[in-house]
């Protein structure tokens, strides 16, 4: 296999390595999109079946939207439509014929559903109105990264209307949390919440709340939100309900989703200089036998007994037995080391005679004999459970040894300009002071912290308001 370049040299390179040589994805035919090949499509298809459960949990359910969106639809909310204006694909033929009025491809479903929600909404009664979909979705981007940044990408978004604020506000932090559970139970990726400033915050929403990674090079990667949306988009659409005194009022809307960026997120936190590595609950294998022999007759004895060992995991891990003649063990090993396999099983003739296997774990390079006997379903199911803690924790030591607080713009820049990281600083709640950070140091306001009466902002010298967590991001 053509080698992967080294991680702490060129990031970039090593991410898009990881990516081919893992057969995760291919460059499609039209600019900035990606096809996702059955084992990348895999890693998504994993997540989806347990967030989708997680969002069922909390009272929510499946429905589908159109894809187009008419003009005069999108245009009802101003400041939504002129924050996604930049990104957004239109088509102004169809059939041959020029359209009477353009229809935007989705670069997200606020208006649409909520356009909607005028027909459903009438009474409280109708309320909550829970309502998520799994889609596509189009946004024009320039510069495009396979999963982290794509011109075309999937996700869940959910909406929901609520009587109150404090009802809206309460789900938008449901979703807060169970988006953090997610990450660390089923991604092993431990995660920074918070609220985003007013200038960083989805367009038209009341206020947006923020899940952020930390990946191997020290950016910051914002893995998913939930945006508390007010009743601007009740107003812009129409959208009431007659509560039970009798008066007319309006919802309050949330909106929140995550994407196939997960998929980068989960390479770029975990991933190291051999490529992937899976956590046991997102792997598609769990776990792969690579029988090792020489002759007809060890072939024989290694694979019937591989074939058994195979047999008796299967029913509680997912489990592959790399039987190709044509391919050397040492072939197998760096292509399932690549593909984040968490766990190789070696079975040789050696073993046999020994009455063992050979373990060697993805997540530590741990490598060590195993009586068959203790070879069970049950030993394998509490390694995978190791496995998982083991890459949870190493993230979590790696994102608290690159944390840091700072008082002065100069420790800002060289923490940045060092192994990079996240950095709490005081900031004065202005979006001026915070676009000359940018300018200055590359980096963003990833979330908000704690409210502060003392410190000064690190550019503009005013008082601070309150501790922002600044990070250059993907």
């Amino acid at each position: 296999m053509p080698r992967i370049a080294d991680q702490r040299k060129d990031f970039s390179q090593w991410y898009l390595d990881v990516i081919a040589q893992a057969d995760l994805a291919e460059y499609a035919d039209v600019k900035g999109c990606i096809i996702f090949k059955p084992y990348g499509y895999a890693l998504w298809e994993a997540m989806q079946r347990d967030l989708d459960r997680r969002i069922k949990a909390l009272g929510v359910e499946n429905a589908y939207f159109p894809l187009l969106i008419p003009a005069s639809i999108l245009a009802k909310e101003k400041d939504h439509v002129e924050g996604f204006a930049p990104e957004c694909a239109v088509v102004t033929e169809g059939g041959g014929k020029k359209l009477t009025e353009p229809l935007y491809i989705r670069p997200t479903s606020e208006t649409i559903i909520y356009a909607t929600f005028k027909k459903w909404i009438a009474s409280h009664r109708d309320l909550p109105l829970k309502i998520n979909q799994w889609a596509n979705i189009v946004r024009w981007e320039m510069r495009t990264r396979p999963f982290l940044r794509t011109l075309e990408f999937l996700w869940q978004e959910g909406h929901t209307a609520h009587a109150t604020k404090e009802d809206a506000d309460a789900m938008a932090e449901s979703v807060l949390k169970m988006y953090t559970d997610f990450d660390r139970e089923m991604l092993a990726l431990p995660i920074l919440t918070g609220r985003k400033p007013d200038h960083e915050k989805f367009a038209g929403a009341l206020y947006t709340l923020t899940t952020e990674a930390l990946a191997r090079d020290g950016k910051a990667i914002q893995a998913g939100t939930s945006h508390n949306l007010g009743q601007g988009f009740s107003e812009a659409y129409d959208v009431s309900f007659v509560d039970a005194d009798r008066q007319i009022k309006r919802p309050w809307m949330t909106s929140w989703g995550v994407s196939t960026r997960l998929i980068g997120t989960v390479i770029v936190v975990h991933g190291d200089e051999k490529g992937l590595r899976l956590p046991p609950t997102l792997a598609p294998i769990q776990a792969v036998i690579v029988p090792i022999y020489k002759t007809d007759e060890e072939k024989e004895a290694v694979l019937a007994a591989a074939a058994k060992l195979r047999e008796s995991l299967l029913p509680l891990i997912r489990i592959r037995l790399d039987d190709r003649d044509e391919k050397s063990p040492g072939f197998k090993f760096n292509e399932w080391e690549v593909k984040g396999v968490p766990l190789r099983i070696e079975l040789g003739p050696k073993d046999l005679e020994k009455q063992q296997v050979m373990l060697v774990r993805r997540d530590t390079g741990a490598k060590t004999p195993m009586p068959l006997t203790h070879c069970t379903g049950e030993a394998m199911v509490t390694l995978m459970a190791e496995i998982q803690q083991t890459l949870l924790s190493q993230a979590e030591e790696f994102l608290k040894s690159h944390t840091f607080t700072v008082e002065t713009l100069a420790q800002m820049q060289e923490k940045l300009e060092g192994e990079g990281g996240v950095v709490w600083a005081p900031w004065d709640g202005t979006a001026a002071s915070a676009n000359t950070i940018k300018e200055k140091t590359k980096a963003t306001i990833r979330l908000l912290g704690e409210e502060v009466k003392k410190g000064t902002d690190l550019v503009s010298g005013k008082p601070a308001t309150v501790m922002a967590l600044f990070a250059k991001a993907y």
